[in-house]
């Protein structure tokens, strides 16, 4: 006989591991079913935390290496890559163990396998046993897109995780795509020592961003020899002896560009095809991922989706809240939508870039009255001296009391400076509440300041109009 549970989680990474702990507090009939070897999740093992940890390496050695902006004389400064890989590999043992910890305590059921679904309410997993639930949770994220680009599938190219695992640095590597990981594993590369040309369709890198954030960071590409080449059509990538060729098409001429290897950074998709959703009356979205409700339920009300293979946004603290809010919802506790107008976005480049809330753009398409004011790197004391001159703070407040509504960073640490903003946003705060705060000098943080100030100013001096 199948053994029942009133909740059965697919999927033990971000989404699917803090769901059943969620789970838990409400019903000890919880199970959890991964395959995957080893366990711990695709931000642990092969995503956030070993490309941040090899990112800050390349970014040490690039300030050594450029020692001289500071008056220091450094001889020189080379990557010990296979140092550079043990250490990663240590930190990323020390991060999943502690998952994997959690995954096997004891606490839930925990099946070593795959699952795929019988019917709506039964699973049967790849060792044979059989599984039935009352309510279900798909936390089975993204797999590497192999878009239908000619020659892609016959060529055999690096992928992120192959990047992650490097312990040499490649002579020369061309890097397709423009998105957060194809841009922060070309600037990884590139500073590591390897010869980057990255193509990109889209106009700008980082399309899903502010264009004015974009071409901060593609200006900072090109000034450390990145050749990086937007607004392309490939139109072949092929073997050329032991070198990979791409051939493409950019300002209205054909280009051709080879290298030891390249790197499919083309995106990522929803990893469902083998769970047989059809037969538990689950229907996708045209991008492949799960379609949900604000809720998290999918097309079946008893089964739920979370984290990367649901989407709209595939960030780790969104696949966290998304997989709490779908426990909950499905085990019959009070439970909010995630509010979308607080999302958060950081791309670890150098200048690093922070978004916060709506865009300026985006709110004056929805036909808010708004006051955008920003203020740049290369006009402040602190960044100036840490020859950190890339980017500006931008924030975009109501018009009518100056309430923060969106703000967006891009320079030295904006990944850290943006939660002063996000945390106005979810507080309702004001340029003039934020103000009142004292702003110690001379730090970064001072700069978020400077766009404050012109807010303010601005609606005192409406006011003051209005009044006379």
């Amino acid at each position: 006989m199948p053994k029942e549970y009133d909740f059965i989680v697919i999927g033990g990474g971000s989404a699917g591991y803090n769901a059943a702990q969620q789970a838990l507090e409400l019903t000890p009939g919880v199970a959890v079913v991964d395959g995957a070897d080893p366990l711990g999740g695709l931000c642990i093992l092969r995503g956030c935390m070993p490309s941040k940890t090899l990112i800050y390496a390349a970014e040490i050695l690039h300030h050594a290496r450029h020692g001289d902006r500071f008056g220091l004389d450094i001889p020189s400064a080379q990557p010990d890559m296979k140092r550079v890989a043990a250490r990663k590999r240590e930190i990323i043992a020390d991060f999943a163990s502690y998952r994997r910890e959690g995954l096997t305590s004891g606490k839930f059921d925990l099946y070593r396998s795959h699952a795929r679904f019988r019917d709506s309410h039964t699973v049967e997993l790849s060792d044979g046993t059989v599984l039935r639930g009352k309510k279900f949770l798909v936390a089975t994220g993204s797999v590497v897109a192999r878009p239908p680009v000619p020659g892609l599938a016959e060529t055999d190219l690096w992928t992120s995780d192959d990047v992650l695992d490097l312990d040499f640095v490649p002579e020369s590597v061309i890097v397709l795509g423009g998105g957060i990981v194809a841009c922060e594993l070309a600037q990884y590369l590139n500073r590591m020592g390897s010869k980057v040309v990255q193509i990109q369709r889209s106009s700008h890198i980082l399309r899903a961003l502010p264009e004015a954030a974009a071409r901060v960071v593609e200006s900072a590409f090109r000034d450390e020899g990145i050749e990086l080449f937007t607004d392309t059509r490939i139109r072949e990538i092929r073997r050329s002896g032991n070198r990979v060729e791409v051939v493409f098409e950019h300002g209205g001429r054909e280009i051709r560009r080879t290298a030891a290897h390249g790197l499919n950074a083309l995106g990522r998709v929803a990893n469902t095809d083998s769970l047989n959703l059809d037969a538990a009356g689950v229907d996708l979205k045209p991008n492949g991922q799960v379609e949900t409700n604000p809720y998290q339920q999918t097309s079946n009300p008893d089964i739920y989706a979370a984290g990367d293979c649901a989407g709209p946004y595939e960030i780790v603290h969104i696949a966290i809240q998304q997989g709490e809010l779908a426990a909950r919802h499905a085990l019959g506790q009070p439970a909010d939508p995630i509010d979308y107008n607080l999302l958060l976005t950081v791309v670890f480049t150098d200048p690093q870039v922070a978004v916060a809330g709506a865009t300026e753009a985006q709110l004056r398409a929805a036909g808010k009255e708004v006051i955008a004011a920003a203020f740049p790197f290369d006009d402040h004391g602190k960044s100036i001296l840490m020859e950190a001159k890339y980017g500006y703070v931008k924030v975009t407040a109501a018009r009518e009391d100056g309430k923060i509504l969106g703000a967006e960073i891009v320079g030295k640490d904006a990944g850290e400076l943006i939660h002063a903003l996000s945390t106005a946003l979810a507080l309702n705060a004001t340029a003039s509440d934020l103000l009142k705060a004292p702003w110690y000098h001379p730090t970064l943080s001072e700069i978020i300041t400077y766009p404050l100030e012109d807010i303010v100013s601005e609606i005192r001096s409406a006011k003051s109009t209005l009044r006379s």
